[in-house]
């Protein structure tokens, strides 16, 4: 259990707020189930709890049932009246079990106490540790520096937690400023998958979304304003490439090889290395023969050009992935025709929320009343996290059939079943085309945001022969079918597979981290360390992206914690370099492989940019988020070795 119990926002009892027109519209509009947790939360009614548990049911259950009208009342009245005169407000914090009752009501189903520390720290209900205050922690030498590799959402957070831990750090951007993914995407309609309020850091909840889905625009938005909070400016460095890293053994150093923005070389000297370039940076380009020859515009949706117009312009989209489900929902309208290629077919599910705007009062309610932004951020979590890990695990005792893994596989699978059929009730062809033949979660879903109604119009095609050859002036079907376009799309993703991308590693004796990965098959211990690679962090690395749903910024704070905590550790024995064994490392794969067959990834019918041409899962993490978040609140004692 934790040894703080749970407070207000600012661990205090909030002064009372004024009873105004924009209060009243924001309890009108808050969440329900999060007003509810926020209210017991600060008044201990557990009876209020025990009232509303039979109307509250898990995310997207068939057994939903409206709560009564005059229930949500009394709630709205109870929470206006202890806010704007203390009534009922409990001075004592709640205690764990309470918090594990709101929880559990809150969503519907039983959320074990195991979730407590995950939800106190990544739902914002205590700050992160701040190891500056720690009595007795050794404060890092001042000429201890730390490098890191990119400023997308893992670079942000290292620097950020770098600077509060007192270590010297430079951030080296490729790109003009921070983002990473979100500064380099700029298609239309691009988007995130995740919901607003849980992808962003645990310590910046933002309540300024306009929508429950991100756009990239305000992506971009959170990111640099994250930035600039966090103070990291003045430790940036833009327009430059790292080129290399090379570990010297005599000086226990990393000698680092830039490209500065006017082309010159330099060698920055440092302890140790953060790489957080990611894997969603690298665009893979179609292998169709004649892609050279074509006399149009040939472009990647991940470097969309800003002055390209495609009004009144014929175009051709390669890719049914997560990308090109977003351009095409966006520019469908604005096109005189549109063929869309179809190599693989994918799941497709409807959250309404994805175009929703965050209304006015949903907005006041996250930023003015107490722990309401907090418990959202946990009903979120819950319902696009961990609360569908069942899905991803295939039942050993499952004998419906060879399309799910589970019986709630099954249904989540009879759901995204209906949405096609219900959109396409007079399509039967496209039916046809879209109805995947394999579990739904054994490769990436797609939420629509629009795709479908594009693919309902007239001057929309989506083609599923395959592409035999590109034409000066088209695309060639294998069907012998030629469709003519101005522009060719490639919404075709990116090379994940190759981790260190164009990125030269030589650690202890020269060992080449990149030929040792080769294209394909990457592997680490819990996504970051290799043994003879000293004071190298690979961020994102092999087997800890959380594919079972959302959860990258949790990954990614995770893994910032536990760099960290490697960090201190060398400080603290005064020692120069962290290295994993040989041992936890082979330890640590091999348990990963163990548990991979009973993962739906590795279905006989699943193929996905997951797994490597030997159907080796080399990028999924196959345990919940809550279970990566325990395994890095520090280096396990006999998993590494301090050097020098």
């Amino acid at each position: 259990m934790i040894a703080e119990p749970i407070r207000t926002i600012d661990g205090e009892t909030p002064a009372p707020l004024a009873d105004t027109p924009e209060l009243r519209e924001g309890l009108a509009e808050a969440n329900v189930p999060t007003l509810l947790a926020a209210y017991v939360q600060l008044s201990h009614d557990e009876v209020m709890l025990d009232r509303f548990a039979p109307f509250i049911k898990p995310a997207f259950s068939p057994d939903a049932v409206p709560v009564p009208d005059d229930l949500v009342a009394d709630l709205r009245e109870r929470m206006r009246r202890l806010l704007t005169t203390g009534e009922g407000r409990q001075s004592a914090p709640a205690d764990d079990r309470l918090v594990q009752r709101i929880m559990s009501v809150s969503v519907g189903e039983p959320v074990a106490d195991e979730f407590l520390e995950l939800v106190y720290d990544q739902c914002g209900f205590k700050p992160w540790i701040d190891r500056s205050q720690i009595e007795g922690r050794r404060r890092p030498p001042a000429d201890f520096k730390v490098l890191v590799i990119g400023a997308g959402l893992t670079g942000i957070a290292a620097a950020i937690k770098l600077g509060e831990a007192g270590y010297d750090y430079v951030v080296i951007e490729k790109n003009a400023n921070v983002g990473g993914t979100w500064w380099e995407n700029r298609y239309p309609g691009v988007g995130v998958d995740t919901p607003s309020h849980f992808y962003s850091f645990s310590w910046q909840i933002w309540t300024n979304w306009r929508y429950y889905h991100p756009h990239g625009a305000d992506m971009r938005q959170y990111m640099l304003e994250a930035a600039e909070t966090g103070g990291i400016g003045p430790n940036l460095r833009f327009n430059t490439i790292v080129e290399q890293l090379r570990w010297d053994e005599a000086s226990y150093m990393w000698h680092v090889t830039v490209k500065k923005p006017d082309g010159a070389r330099e060698t920055l000297i440092v302890n140790a290395v953060i790489n957080g370039h990611g894997p969603l940076n690298r665009p893979k380009w179609p292998d169709a023969p004649g892609l050279g020859d074509f006399k149009g515009q040939v472009v990647h949706t991940a470097t969309w050009p800003e002055d390209l117009d495609v009004r009144g312009k014929r175009v051709a989209v390669i890719g049914t992935g997560a990308s090109a489900a977003q351009l095409v929902g966006a520019i469908a309208p604005l096109v005189e025709n549109l063929t869309q290629f179809q190599r693989t077919r994918h799941w497709v599910i409807y959250n309404p929320e994805i175009a929703h705007e965050v209304s006015a009062g949903m907005k006041w309610a996250l930023a003015n009343i107490p722990t309401f932004k907090q418990w959202f951020r946990f009903r979120v979590y819950w319902s696009a996290a961990d609360g569908l890990f069942e899905n991803v695990v295939m039942d050993p005792a499952w004998a419906g059939n060879d399309l799910a893994v589970s019986a709630s596989n099954a249904m989540t699978r009879e759901w995204a079943v209906g949405y096609v059929q219900a959109k396409f009730a007079d399509r039967p062809d496209l039916i046809e085309k879209l109805t995947p033949n394999f579990p739904i979660f054994s490769k990436r879903i797609i939420l629509d945001n629009g795709w479908f109604d594009a693919l309902a119009r007239d001057n929309v095609h989506l083609q599923d022969a395959g592409i035999a050859r590109i034409l000066p002036h088209g695309i060639e079907a294998n069907d012998g079918s030629v469709y003519d376009c101005d522009i060719i799309v490639c919404a075709t993703g990116f090379n994940v597979a190759k981790m260190t991308g164009n990125l030269s590693i030589k650690g202890v004796g020269g060992r080449d981290l990149g030929e040792e990965w080769g294209e394909e098959d990457a592997r680490s211990y819990l996504g970051m360390c290799v043994p003879g690679f000293p004071n190298y962090f690979h961020t994102v690395g092999p087997n800890s992206a959380p594919n079972h749903a959302a959860g990258q910024n949790l990954v990614s704070e995770c893994q910032v914690n536990w760099i960290i905590e490697a960090l201190d550790a060398v400080v603290a024995a005064d020692a120069r370099a962290f290295e994993v064994t040989d041992q936890a490392f082979t330890d640590w794969n091999r348990m990963v492989d163990e548990r991979m067959p009973q993962m739906i990834w590795l279905h006989p019918r699943a193929n996905s940019y997951y797994n490597n041409s030997k159907k080796r899962n080399f990028m999924s993490w196959p345990w919940r988020l809550v279970d990566f978040f325990n395994a890095t609140r520090r280096p396990a004692e006999g998993s590494y070795t301090l050097r020098g």
